[in-house]
């Protein structure tokens, strides 16, 4: 995996306001791909990871690293990996890949219809550990694969420095949204990170067109992944030392417990492009 350097205001703005924005992640190709890829999954009969939700308006898989090849690539994507460990360190894993596609809302949809609604992520978290105490434990990376550059396009919408709030976010009943709400202008292969702590919904799509977007969510390596307990080896086997740490492919021959085990690949990365972390709340 090659190095990015994150500039001092890329983290400025991940830290302070619980987003980044990353202009041209992927190139247009890539972008085709992952778009023939996730058409033929949702156009399918398959069930088995599949996520609808929301009155059928949503469509997608869970854990779609594994359904098909096309997203492989995307696990240590050159233009956006490479940043989230110097924002996160090396002791990460891959806790999510997610496929959606939003349609276009229902012509009875109301004006502050927000589907998903406006949440933090890392489900169960807050009713366990509540607002006040919850601690910064995933980082998700958002492809978006169409044109979201119009309002109302079904765009993530986001609430800055939400990351930080110690209580549940306050929402305008008659915007359906929070006072600062940010809906980004977005182009085919751009993404957007985000913490678990920011407060985020989905923008209205009063398109004709559906929103196509795959994110990848990494979390610190002593957080279950959400969308599978083991890997098929199949899949491990297809990718580099840093992609098996994020697939979680590493076990001791002897079967001995090792603290630490599988953390090299991104420590030794860390290592010779001097990345240093330092934790922060």
């Amino acid at each position: 995996m090659e190095f990015i350097q994150l500039t001092a205001e890329q983290r400025r703005q991940f830290y302070s306001e619980g987003y980044l924005i990353v202009r041209n992640a992927i190139d247009g190709r890539t972008v085709e791909r992952l778009i023939e890829a996730g058409d033929r999954l949702v156009a399918s009969d398959r069930q088995r990871n599949r996520d609808t939700a929301h009155k059928g308006q949503m469509d997608g898989f869970r854990n779609v690293i594994a359904l098909d090849d096309a997203f492989i690539p995307l696990l240590t994507c050159e233009r956006t990996v490479p940043l989230i460990v110097q924002l996160f360190g090396a002791n990460i894993h891959l806790a999510t890949s997610h496929l959606i596609y939003k349609k276009p809302d229902l012509p009875e949809a109301a004006p502050t219809y927000r589907e998903p609604c406006w949440h933090r992520d890392i489900f169960g978290t807050v009713e366990d550990v509540g607002h006040a105490y919850l601690p910064r434990m995933e980082m998700k990376c958002a492809y978006y694969l169409t044109d979201l550059s119009e309002p109302n396009s079904g765009a993530t919408l986001f609430a800055p420095g939400s990351n930080h709030l110690k209580s549940a976010l306050e929402i305008d009943p008659k915007t359906g949204d929070p006072a600062n709400v940010l809906e980004p202008s977005l182009r085919p292969g751009d993404a957007v990170f985000f913490e678990n702590r920011t407060w985020h919904a989905a923008a209205r799509n009063l398109t004709n067109r559906i929103r196509k977007v795959v994110f990848f969510g990494y979390c610190f390596r002593w957080v279950k992944p959400m969308d599978y307990t083991v890997q098929p080896p199949e899949l491990i086997a297809k990718v580099d030392p840093i992609g098996k740490q994020l697939l979680g492919g590493f076990e001791d021959p002897e079967g001995r417990y090792r603290n630490g085990l599988g953390i090299e690949p991104l420590a030794n990365w860390c290592k010779n492009h001097g990345v240093k972390y330092e934790a922060v709340a």
